[in-house]
Protein backbone atom coordinates (compact mmCIF):
# COMPACT_ATOMS: atom_id res chain seq x y z
CA UNK A 1 0.00 0.00 0.00
CA UNK A 2 1.39 2.95 -1.22
CA UNK A 3 1.89 5.87 1.75
CA UNK A 4 3.45 9.30 2.03
CA UNK A 5 3.82 10.79 5.53
CA UNK A 6 4.80 14.10 5.84
CA UNK A 7 7.11 15.64 9.07
CA UNK A 8 9.01 18.54 10.11
CA UNK A 9 5.90 21.07 10.23
CA UNK A 10 4.96 23.17 13.32
CA UNK A 11 5.43 26.71 14.55
CA UNK A 12 8.26 28.35 12.92
CA UNK A 13 9.49 31.72 13.35
CA UNK A 14 9.10 34.41 10.25
CA UNK A 15 12.67 34.53 8.66
CA UNK A 16 13.03 31.43 9.69
CA UNK A 17 13.57 27.80 7.34
CA UNK A 18 11.30 25.25 7.50
CA UNK A 19 12.38 21.73 6.42
CA UNK A 20 9.82 19.16 5.28
CA UNK A 21 10.30 15.53 4.76
CA UNK A 22 8.01 12.69 2.82
CA UNK A 23 8.83 9.43 3.81
CA UNK A 24 7.11 7.01 1.18
CA UNK A 25 6.65 3.18 1.26
CA UNK A 26 4.65 0.98 -0.54
CA UNK A 27 5.94 1.76 -4.36
CA UNK A 28 9.20 1.69 -5.97
CA UNK A 29 10.28 4.80 -4.56
CA UNK A 30 13.33 6.21 -7.47
CA UNK A 31 10.56 5.11 -10.62
CA UNK A 32 8.65 8.33 -8.96
CA UNK A 33 8.18 11.87 -8.32
CA UNK A 34 7.24 13.72 -5.94
CA UNK A 35 5.27 17.04 -5.74
CA UNK A 36 5.05 19.71 -3.07
CA UNK A 37 1.48 21.69 -2.49
CA UNK A 38 0.00 23.67 0.62
CA UNK A 39 -3.31 24.62 1.06
CA UNK A 40 -4.83 27.47 3.35
CA UNK A 41 -8.29 26.54 4.67
CA UNK A 42 -11.40 27.69 2.03
CA UNK A 43 -8.38 28.59 -0.22
CA UNK A 44 -7.86 26.41 -3.35
CA UNK A 45 -4.24 24.16 -3.21
CA UNK A 46 -1.47 25.42 -4.36
CA UNK A 47 1.29 23.66 -5.85
CA UNK A 48 5.10 24.88 -5.07
CA UNK A 49 7.00 22.66 -6.97
CA UNK A 50 8.38 19.10 -7.93
CA UNK A 51 11.39 16.78 -8.39
CA UNK A 52 10.71 13.65 -11.07
CA UNK A 53 12.64 10.73 -11.02
CA UNK A 54 15.52 12.04 -13.09
CA UNK A 55 16.51 14.81 -10.20
CA UNK A 56 15.23 17.45 -12.24
CA UNK A 57 12.93 19.55 -10.56
CA UNK A 58 10.44 23.08 -10.97
CA UNK A 59 9.28 25.48 -9.07
CA UNK A 60 5.90 27.54 -9.15
CA UNK A 61 5.70 31.21 -8.98
CA UNK A 62 4.14 30.42 -5.56
CA UNK A 63 7.50 29.29 -4.19
CA UNK A 64 8.84 32.64 -4.96
CA UNK A 65 12.52 31.61 -5.42
CA UNK A 66 12.60 30.79 -1.69
CA UNK A 67 11.69 26.78 -2.23
CA UNK A 68 14.49 23.94 -2.93
CA UNK A 69 13.41 20.87 -2.92
CA UNK A 70 15.34 17.51 -2.91
CA UNK A 71 14.67 13.38 -2.88
CA UNK A 72 17.01 10.94 -1.01
CA UNK A 73 16.53 7.36 -2.81
CA UNK A 74 18.19 5.35 -0.49
CA UNK A 75 15.61 6.64 2.08
CA UNK A 76 12.64 6.59 -0.25
CA UNK A 77 12.45 10.42 0.78
CA UNK A 78 12.08 13.85 -0.11
CA UNK A 79 12.47 17.34 0.64
CA UNK A 80 10.98 20.59 1.10
CA UNK A 81 13.06 23.80 2.55
CA UNK A 82 11.64 26.93 2.61
CA UNK A 83 13.59 30.21 3.19
CA UNK A 84 12.70 33.26 4.68
CA UNK A 85 9.30 32.15 6.17
CA UNK A 86 6.38 34.76 6.18
CA UNK A 87 3.45 34.51 8.24
CA UNK A 88 1.47 34.17 4.90
CA UNK A 89 3.24 30.71 4.48
CA UNK A 90 1.27 29.59 7.42
CA UNK A 91 -0.79 26.27 5.48
CA UNK A 92 -0.74 22.70 5.62
CA UNK A 93 1.72 21.45 3.30
CA UNK A 94 1.21 17.93 1.69
CA UNK A 95 3.54 15.70 -0.60
CA UNK A 96 1.95 13.23 -3.36
CA UNK A 97 3.57 11.17 -6.28
CA UNK A 98 4.36 12.71 -9.29
CA UNK A 99 4.64 10.91 -12.83
CA UNK A 100 5.62 13.84 -14.74
CA UNK A 101 8.26 12.43 -17.24
CA UNK A 102 9.08 16.28 -17.84
CA UNK A 103 9.12 18.83 -14.63
CA UNK A 104 7.55 20.87 -16.35
CA UNK A 105 4.29 19.24 -16.71
CA UNK A 106 3.93 18.42 -12.98
CA UNK A 107 0.91 18.27 -11.06
CA UNK A 108 -1.44 16.88 -12.85
CA UNK A 109 -0.95 13.12 -11.92
CA UNK A 110 -0.64 12.99 -8.30
CA UNK A 111 -2.10 9.52 -7.54
CA UNK A 112 -1.02 9.40 -4.05
CA UNK A 113 -0.92 12.00 -1.29
CA UNK A 114 0.07 11.92 2.11
CA UNK A 115 -2.03 13.55 5.23
CA UNK A 116 -0.30 16.68 5.58
CA UNK A 117 1.77 18.63 8.23
CA UNK A 118 0.65 22.15 9.29
CA UNK A 119 2.99 24.98 9.19
CA UNK A 120 2.28 27.84 11.18
CA UNK A 121 4.29 30.64 11.18
CA UNK A 122 3.99 33.19 13.81
CA UNK A 123 6.63 35.55 16.60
Amino acid sequence: QEQLVESGGGLMEPGGTLRLSCATSGFTFYYFGISWFRQVPGKAREALGCIIADGNTYYTDAAMGRVTISRDNSKNTAYLQMDNLKPEDTAVYYCATERAINARYCFVTNDFWGQGTQVTVAS
